[in-house]
């Protein structure tokens, strides 16, 4: 879900990297251009297993390979689509969610909805948007915090455990404006693995010319990508139906 708690002018370039990890968790790698007048949060929901714990979520700083999408894309040797648009360090606070250093910027695992209570106001939405998403009553929550002006996040990375182990999650609901709309404009490059699911359904996936390991820096993707693997890109532009994409 590229979801804000504040108002953005212009959300572009999203790159969404998923795959699946060890003892049925996921990795999730989250990237894209922001321009916003105000400090604010990007909430993304995951579908993680009821009542997980606060440490359920892994964060893993990318601070150092900001280059990572643009070097997966190179795996991929064609043209863009012609409807394109233009080590972690914590603090822990009193009845608070911890708060994770990830790099430029802070992240929080939010356990379930009830839990954005113990986040600051600028940094949640408001309960009755939830009430209007009973798809992610059972969800926990991945939030970062991210300053406002034009910039290009660099990638945000996290492993999470999934509550069902088969499927692959790509958060691609939007909210941009504190409004739930039927249809959202979409400007996102999809990625993924098969590692640890042989059974996903890639056919109208592009599959990448060679292995991830002889066109990305594996070492400084912290263990997310599987090197001996192939990868595969759908992209998404142009008006779609707001729903997250599972496999």
């Amino acid at each position: 879900m590229c979801c804000f708690s504040r108002p953005v002018k212009l959300v572009a370039d999203t790159n969404i990297f998923a795959r699946g990890s060890k003892e049925g968790r996921q990795f999730l790698v989250y990237s894209m251009q922001l321009n916003a007048n105000e400090d604010l949060a990007m909430i993304l929901p995951i579908p993680v297993p009821k009542d997980s714990k606060e440490n359920a979520v892994r964060f893993i700083n990318l601070e150092e390979y900001p280059t990572f999408f643009p070097e997966l894309r190179a795996g991929f040797p064609i043209p863009l689509s012609a409807s394109r648009d233009a080590g972690a360090k914590s603090a822990t606070l009193s009845n608070k969610l911890e708060v994770v250093s990830v790099g430029s910027f802070e992240a929080s695992f939010v356990p379930a909805i009830k839990d954005f209570a113990r986040l600051d106001e600028r940094f949640r939405l408001p309960t009755s948007v939830w009430e209007k998403l009973p798809q992610y009553k059972d969800y926990g929550f991945a939030v970062f915090k991210l300053k406002k002006g034009a910039s290009k996040v660099h990638p945000m990375a996290f492993e999470f455990p999934r509550a069902n182990p088969e499927q692959l999650f790509f958060p691609t609901v939007h909210i941009h404006d504190g409004k739930i709309h039927a249809r959202a404009k979409f400007d996102h490059a999809l990625y993924c693995q098969r590692a640890g699911n042989d059974k996903l359904e890639l056919t109208d996936w592009q599959e990448s010319t060679t292995l991830a390991g002889l066109f990305m820096k594996v070492k400084k993707a912290q263990g997310l990508l599987e090197p001996d693997e192939h990868c595969y890109l759908k992209e998404l532009r142009g008006q779609h139906k707001n729903e997250d994409v599972v496999l």
